[in-house]
């Protein structure tokens, strides 16, 4: 008899098995999305991205390369146990061009991803309703041929899917309903024991998937948010960058190796001396950063920088940091020097000068070299064509 969702809770927990015992497996490798799917997405249709260190994709207006990110951002966002309703803020925008509606006037879209880590590629596919509502139709979660996970919608009426994951031995696969509004294999290490191989294999691969999911960082950088004061706070990034001023005096306190860095990548990128990245705490306990411009040099705030240099030093920060500085949900499965945080860029080189969009891409590279950052990003074509002669970077040319 399969085990309830109660049965599977009750269960005494068991070791987590180490990387080296399981089949296929590669010791000390870092989680990370190695490949995306869009099997039916917007304006993509069985297209198949393979994710090196450092992707940018190119192409003109409407070619999809913001629907290509804003995939991987809402399969980072389930990863971390979001409801698909703030993974897909706008479900019908992802409908695929000309999709028509089945007999009970459904329509949705498709898309996977593959994880590369410990136990090998790990592979997830997601099927998504999103007429008349927005919901799971099917999730599969595979590894070697062989299925893990899966999940279905059974009976429309009701909420949930019908899910089955790999038990072994006499009892096969242990069936129990999961919500329909949330990433079942996010949900699997809150149901399953690992009571047997069968039940740890699926656990193996379902924490590598999330580790990887949840090591996403999307980044959009916004100048006009950047330039005033802010509160001293915990100095974690936030996705706009808008307290960049307290992150930087966090990093000129605690990581001077990477504060150092930063500056060095501000002296190439903007304009006028610079001799330092300063910060000044106010009266009213506001906090600014600023350049320092070197003796006898008036400082410059940031919040009198152009735009492109604002969205630079974001940028680069980013680049040159880990998830500790960010404002994302950290990965406690793995401590932060095994996970590989991949920054999610649309527009990476919006308001920069082809001098600043080559010196992130050699930050990118720099980082990247090391294991612990990759590079996702959408370019404008003077970037694309600059980087394709760039070794160690990969350009996705799409088309309209």
């Amino acid at each position: 008899m399969d085990a309830t969702p109660d049965t599977a809770r009750a269960a005494p927990p068991h070791p987590r098995p180490a990387a080296e015992d399981l089949p296929g497996a590669v010791p000390h490798q870092r989680p990370a999305v190695t490949e995306l799917r869009l099997s039916a997405f917007g304006a993509h249709r069985a297209a198949v991205f393979p994710l090196g260190p450092v992707v940018l994709f190119a192409g003109p207006s409407g070619s999809g390369k913001s629907q290509a990110l804003a995939a991987l951002e809402a399969l980072a966002r389930l990863g971390s146990g979001a409801p698909l309703e703030r993974a897909f803020p706008d479900p019908r925008s992802r409908i695929p061009d000309r999709a028509r509606a089945d007999g009970q006037g459904r329509r949705g879209f498709r898309i996977g991803c593959t994880v590369d880590g410990p136990l090998g590629p790990v592979r997830l596919d997601l099927a998504v309703q999103a007429e008349p509502e927005l919901r799971i139709a099917g999730e599969r979660l595979s590894a070697g041929g062989r299925i893990l996970l899966g999940t279905a919608l059974r009976d429309p009426g009701r909420r949930t899917v019908q899910a089955a994951w790999l038990t072994g031995g006499s009892t096969g696969f242990t069936r129990a309903p999961l919500p329909d509004d949330r990433l079942g294999t996010a949900l699997l290490p809150l149901r399953v024991a690992g009571a047997t191989a069968g039940q740890r294999q699926v656990l193996a691969a379902a924490e590598q998937v999330v580790v990887a999911l949840r090591s996403v960082f999307p980044c959009d950088p916004q100048p006009e948010r950047m330039r005033a004061p802010v509160p001293q706070g915990e100095g974690r990034l936030l996705e706009d960058c808008a307290n960049l001023a307290d992150v930087l005096r966090r990093t000129r306190l605690e990581c001077g190796t990477r504060h150092a860095l930063l500056t060095g990548a501000a002296r190439s990128a903007c304009a006028g001396p610079v001799e330092g990245l300063g910060v000044r705490a106010g009266a009213d306990g506001l906090v600014s950063a600023l350049l320092e411009r070197g003796p006898g040099r008036p400082a410059t705030e940031l919040g009198r920088l152009g735009s492109g240099e604002l969205r630079f030093l974001a940028m680069a920060l980013v680049l040159l940091t880990g998830p500790g500085v960010l404002a994302m949900d950290p990965a406690a499965e793995l401590l932060s020097a095994r996970q590989a945080l991949t920054v999610l860029a649309d527009g990476l080189d919006r308001c920069l000068d082809p001098r600043q969009s080559a010196e992130l891409l050699r930050l990118a590279l720099l980082s990247c070299a090391r294991g612990h950052v990759r590079l996702v990003a959408a370019v404008g074509p003077q970037t694309a064509a600059a980087a394709r002669r760039v070794p160690g970077v990969a350009v996705v040319d799409l088309e309209v």
